[in-house]
């Protein structure tokens, strides 16, 4: 068991302020990923710990026109689930502060109510081309949580968003492209870039701004 028992009685606890249905669903792969294992063993003991929580496991080669469905091109990946898709994804093993993404982020999900601000929201609501928002961190990172729950806030919020956890010790590839040196680290549709952890406002005014055509900037 990955989880000591004093931890899962304290995840079930969380659990239970479920207020609908969710479901996790992981791809992994047999060779060449060294978190896999863990990652799969982990979710299924978080999922053993609610009745309202459903784990798959895919295999990304296996079951490719699944991973397509859901975006995914790298292991392991877990999509986070409510009603519907939000697209929320997390990349990599959820080990240290990243577990309390997980759970804070199944919470979300099972309620499909993002809980930003009434500003926040109507700014959201100005969205009409899609965001890819993909938070950097690390396990080791207390101030990443707040930054990756926010971005997974927004992509409840908003159909136009998708948000991403990503590892930066697992995919250094993906980090190294990023020019990702500092966590936590976001990065807008792949360009856009915000160092440490910022206020819902702001998140939200950068989305924006990302969002316009190229060439066009917003009046100061």
């Amino acid at each position: 068991m990955l989880l000591s028992p004093k931890n899962r009685t304290a995840i079930q606890a969380r659990l239970k302020l479920m207020q609908g249905p969710a479901r996790l669903i992981h791809f992994t792969q047999a060779l060449d990923c060294p978190a896999c294992p863990d990652a799969e063993r982990l979710l299924s003991e978080v999922a053993e710990l609610s009745g309202k929580l459903t784990l798959e496991v895919l295999n990304l080669h296996v079951d490719r026109a699944r991973a397509a469905q859901y975006g995914i091109e790298r292991v392991p990946a877990t999509v986070v689930l409510g009603e519907k898709d939000y697209g929320i994804r997390l990349y990599g093993l959820p080990a240290g502060y990243e577990f309390a993404v997980l759970i804070e982020t199944i919470l979300l999900a099972s309620s499909g109510r993002s809980g930003l601000d009434p500003q926040v929201r109507a700014a959201l609501a100005e969205l009409r081309t899609p965001v890819l928002l993909q938070v950097f961190s690390t396990p080791t990172c207390p101030y990443c949580p707040g930054m990756a729950i926010l971005a997974h806030q927004m992509a409840v919020e908003s159909e136009w968003v998708r948000a991403e956890l990503v590892d930066a010790t697992e995919f250094p590839e993906l980090t190294r492209a990023h020019a990702v040196s500092s966590v936590p680290k976001t990065i807008i549709n792949g360009a856009a870039a915000l160092d440490g952890a910022v206020s819902g406002e702001s998140l939200a005014a950068a989305i924006l701004q990302a969002a316009l055509p190229q060439g066009i900037s917003t009046p100061h």
